[in-house]
């Protein structure tokens, strides 16, 4: 099925419910098998599989963007750059009004950035504590607790001069926020899911992100409602994933400053 996105002039076909679930199955039981399964089994510790799980994950992201490129090439037969800015949203921001390029729009990006960096300060922390209250049986085993790692002297030690692991770090970090996650559900999902879900594709979206995170279950609660009113609705109101990816990588930038810093010595 396809349809004329109303304020925008690209048609973009619209997904069937049964292959929004076939696509969310595909990103989200990879990366659930590669970090409870093949991660411990490859690790020097099992039960603390530190920067091994982040290694093998990245695997995962990887095939994320392998995943949307396909499926891309499926429906247009083409990977140049005009098909992927188009059907992918990688476009200028447009009037939720006229669906005309609305280049301005682009300074909301910083309030929102700041409500971003608020939200993973002081919000999410709340609510995956409240979500693990609820299903303690999903709280985060301590050996996978990057922070804690980062945080002992021993971690610490081994950090400086690991520029190795900086690189991964980064290299997981552009799959993650940029062509991994975010190009999948809010470039290839979130365009095509109004067929099934209409004006709420925005909410549907962000169920959808927050719980593929079956590979980090403690925190499905705030990635539900960072997925859907921090990366999927401003994503879909000016018709453009560059509102997700921006958001979505303010932590990616953190986390490479704080690695950074402690491959430098300066932590």
């Amino acid at each position: 099925m396809s349809t004329q996105n109303e304020n925008n002039s690209i048609s973009i076909p619209q997904y069937s419910l049964r292959k929004i679930l076939m696509v969310w199955v595909a990103a989200a039981i990879p990366m659930a098998l590669l970090g409870w399964v093949v991660a411990p089994a490859m690790a020097n510790d099992p039960s603390k599989p530190g920067f091994e799980r982040l290694g093998i994950l990245t695997i995962g992201l990887v095939w994320q963007f392998i995943l949307t490129l396909f499926l891309l090439y499926q429906e247009t037969g083409s990977l140049r750059w005009t098909v992927l800015k188009e059907r992918l949203w990688l476009q200028s921001p447009r009037s939720p009004k006229t669906g005309e390029k609305q280049s301005r729009a682009l300074w909301w990006l910083i309030p929102l950035i700041l409500v971003a960096a608020l939200f993973d300060m002081m919000v999410s922390g709340v609510l995956d504590k409240l979500w693990i209250s609820i299903f303690p049986f999903l709280a985060e085993p301590s050996g996978l607790s990057m922070n804690s790692a980062l945080d002992s002297p021993e971690w610490k030690a081994k950090m400086v001069g690991a520029w190795g692991i900086l690189a991964l770090f980064v290299i997981q970090a552009l799959f993650n926020t940029v062509i991994g996650e975010e190009l999948l559900f809010r470039g290839l999902l979130l365009p095509r899911m109004s067929g099934v879900f209409g004006k709420w594709d925005w909410v549907m979206n962000g169920l959808l992100f927050g719980f593929y995170h079956l590979h980090q279950p403690w925190m499905i609660l705030s990635a539900v409602i960072q997925g859907m009113f921090l990366l999927a609705f401003p994503s879909k109101y000016y018709r453009s994933a560059w509102f997700g990816i921006v958001l979505h990588s303010g932590q990616s930038i953190f986390f490479t400053i704080l690695i950074l810093g402690l491959v430098l010595g300066l932590a």
